[in-house]
Formats: C-alpha cells, sequence, structure tokens
C-alpha cells in the first residue's frame, strides 16, 4: 500500500511494538502496548497510544495522544496541544525540526499493518525509533 493510504483507512485497535534504539544514552527501549485511532469527525482522528516500556531491568507505562486533521485535501498529525507536528504522508519522509534537534519519520503499510520510523539527530538526541503495527481489531466490529 502507499500513499494514498488515509488515517481513516487504520481506524481500530492496533498491537503496538516499538523499538528505540537510543545511541547517546547507549541503551534500547521497547515498548509493548495497544495504538487506538478512532474517527472524532468527518475530518479528525484520534491517535491514542498506551503501553509499557521496559530498558535496563526496568519498566513504567507510557501513553500519548496524538491527533490527525484534515485540512484542505491534506492529513495533518497534530500535537494533542494542536501543534503541527507532520504532515500525513505514507511512503515519503517527512520532517520536524524541534529545537536544536531534528526529527525525520517515515509512515509505510497498509490496512493489514503498518510502521512508523523515526530518525532524532542533534546535539541532545540520537536514536531511531521504530514502531509496528500489527494485528488490527477493527473499530467496528471488535473481536475482543
Amino acid at each position: 500500500m502507499g500513499p494514498d493510504l488515509l488515517p481513516t483507512d487504520l481506524l481500530g485497535t492496533w498491537s503496538l511494538s516499538r523499538v528505540v534504539d537510543d545511541r547517546l544514552a547507549g541503551e534500547r527501549r521497547d515498548v509493548v502496548g495497544t495504538a487506538t485511532l478512532e474517527l472524532e469527525s468527518p475530518d479528525r482522528v484520534r491517535w491514542s497510544e498506551a503501553g509499557t516500556m521496559t530498558w535496563a531491568g526496568r519498566s513504567a507505562p507510557v501513553s500519548r495522544t496524538l491527533y490527525v486533521d484534515r485540512v484542505g485535501e491534506d492529513w495533518w498529525v497534530r500535537f494533542s496541544d494542536g501543534r503541527d507536528f507532520h504532515p500525513w504522508s505514507v511512503g515519503t519522509r517527512v520532517e520536524h525540526p524541534c529545537g536544536r534537534d531534528h526529527y525525520t519519520g517515515l509512515i509505510e503499510g497498509g490496512p493489514e499493518g503498518w510502521t512508523v520510523e523515526w530518525r532524532a539527530t542533534g546535539p541532545e538526541k540520537d536514536y531511531v525509533m521504530t514502531t509496528t503495527h500489527s494485528d488490527r481489531r477493527d473499530a467496528r466490529h471488535p473481536s475482543g
């Protein structure tokens, strides 16, 4: 699947598996949980993640909420406070400057499964974060 994949094609609850390779800290962090994409209006998808992060024998609950809003003909991923994060652009690398660090991201996949990869570089960040979404439970017909 490719560039025509819309956030509305991914509604439901997904199994989430994330690996953060933090080269600056010299450690790997793993997250296991769920990502739920819900239609809030015809022009807005709520993207909520919840899970447990583990690293170096420790664990902690983690969560975040993003929104994907239709703006004209395009879709934009926004932080929960309304700030722009990046355009929704499947198969094309996107950029997000953040302070002195720089993030590049890539969404790939389709309705059967999708990945999001972020590379953060700069004086305060040096990591690759890869998130895999699989085993969708459909929002309209939950299977469990």
